[in-house]
């Protein structure tokens, strides 16, 4: 049995021994029965008066569940683009960022586009093939500066 100060186990939360106690169960013949290894006690059972030790517990855990929590959602690979599109369509975007931040949902550029992508996506063949059909061809490319 190792000895904890009473400050020590004050601060820790561990239940107090009386100092006679401490000392009969460290006496000689005891030690002598131990390996020589056994004698050095470990970095958590290091007798100082700072609380510390209940700190440095807690956070390991911690740092496993962020840990398991990256280990179970693969990172998602991200894409960037550009393109080209009407000054008419692309002001309908602030229209609709403007109409979500009024009904207490706000949204991004990237948020609407990619809601607008699950629409079509969810749309049967026909559906799709006439919603395509009223969308009016664009040059593509960068527009020249003026």
């Amino acid at each position: 049995m190792t000895k904890v100060s009473p400050m020590l186990a004050e601060a820790l939360g561990l239940p107090k021994t009386p100092v006679s106690e401490t000392k009969t169960a460290s006496a000689k013949p005891a030690q002598a029965s131990k390996p020589a290894n056994a004698a050095k006690p470990k970095p958590a059972e290091k007798t100082s008066a700072k609380p510390t030790a209940t700190k440095t517990v807690k956070k390991p855990a911690k740092k496993s569940a962020a840990a398991d929590k990256k280990a179970k959602q693969p990172k998602v690979k991200m894409e960037r683009d550009s393109f080209t599109m009407p000054k008419e369509e692309y002001a309908q975007i602030t229209v609709l960022k403007a109409r979500l931040q009024t009904i207490g949902q706000p949204a991004k550029k990237s948020e609407l586009l990619r809601a607008g992508i699950m629409l079509l996506a969810a749309m049967s063949d026909n559906t799709l093939k006439a919603t395509l059909a009223k969308i009016p061809a664009i040059k593509t490319g960068r527009p020249k500066k003026k």
